[in-house]
């Protein structure tokens, strides 16, 4: 009969893995902060603060980098060397 504290639990990731992930959910949060604002409190009010490079080039491009990030970390696999 086998003796279950002996075991050790196999995990899915290694440690590497779920740093590179969080590296990665962070860069996507912060694109979707560089994406926020730009409105106007006055709804009868236009604003082309919507229109800046940074909510129309930056933060798509961060979240997409940070997406990137994710799925490198999904698939790297640290015990190939």
């Amino acid at each position: 009969m086998e003796n279950n504290s002996e075991h050790k639990p196999d995990f899915l990731f290694e440690k590497i893995n779920y740093k590179i992930l969080l590296i990665g959910v962070a860069v996507i949060m912060l694109g979707f902060i560089l994406m926020s604002g730009g409105g106007s409190d006055n709804p009868n009010v236009w604003s082309d603060a919507i229109f800046s490079f940074r909510r129309i080039r930056l933060a798509p491009t961060v979240v997409l980098i940070g997406f990137g990030i994710t799925i490198y970390s999904i698939f790297k696999n640290p015990t190939k060397k």
